[in-house]
């Protein structure tokens, strides 16, 4: 097995991330209990370590070099799956106010488990399917930084996160693949509807097949109050083809 630790800090230090020991002993131990429960419960499809810490660690960590979190930001992690990136940037960033949504309990099951074990404070943990939790008053438009990771395709992202994002403050992180920038031209005019505007697109390699879209969104208006739709409806009407009717 790869020395996780010493591996992680080669190339975090390769992108310019800074991680003290302490980060990265605390990765360490995230990283050794995720190997641990995937052995018994299917957290994440990856087997090989050196994969594990590239595509879902070091992916995580990316996002730090490309965004400049304010102090005490409120950031929400949709389908976090094992806590990727929402638990790893907590680590980092210990004043993020950070919720992790996810809608299988098997997997939030282990992320409280790493919440413990590393005593990490401020963290919400939501069992909730995001078209519900979009539509709660305690939860809709009301953080700073929304983040998904593979989690859909764009124009069921957007529904599923913008209703998280604050009214012109807010910031929608979508993390795609290569082909993030022609989502983002089928999904203009979803994006439109729900309230967003997109901003840019940050692109980067892991490795020689990994490649990673950072698509950024700001949000300039309330997003109706009939999204999100359920999941069934959303992939049968497409936003385009629908009214935002209120």
């Amino acid at each position: 097995m790869i020395k996780f630790k010493d591996f992680l800090e080669s190339k975090t230090s390769e992108e310019g991330i800074e991680l003290t020991n302490e980060q990265l002993n605390q990765l360490q131990v995230y990283f050794e209990v995720l190997m641990q429960w995937n052995e018994k419960i299917n957290l994440t499809s990856l087997k090989d370590p050196e994969e594990i810490a590239i595509k879902h660690f070091l992916d995580s960590l990316m996002i730090l070099k490309y965004v400049k979190f304010p102090v005490g930001s409120s950031l929400m992690d949709v389908g976090t799956g094992a806590g990727f990136p929402g638990l790893v940037l907590k680590i980092i960033r210990p004043d993020l106010k950070v919720s992790l949504l996810d809608s299988l309990g098997k997997r939030l099951k282990f992320v409280k488990e790493m919440v413990d074990i590393l005593n990490i404070r401020d963290v919400k943990i939501l069992h909730f399917r995001a078209e519900i939790a979009g539509k709660m008053p305690l939860y809709r438009e009301q953080f700073d930084f929304v983040v998904a990771r593979a989690v859909a395709p764009m124009f069921q992202l957007l529904e599923y996160c913008i209703p998280f994002v604050k009214v012109e403050t807010g910031t929608f992180i979508a993390m795609k693949s290569k082909k993030g920038g022609e989502e983002v031209e089928t999904s203009e005019e979803a994006a439109v509807v729900l309230g967003a505007e997109f901003k840019k697109i940050e692109d980067f390699y892991l490795t020689g097949d990994f490649y990673r879209s950072l698509v950024f969104y700001g949000k300039n208006r309330h997003t109706p109050p009939r999204f999100p739709r359920q999941t069934g409806q959303i992939r049968k009407k497409i936003i385009g083809k629908v009214k935002a009717n209120s």
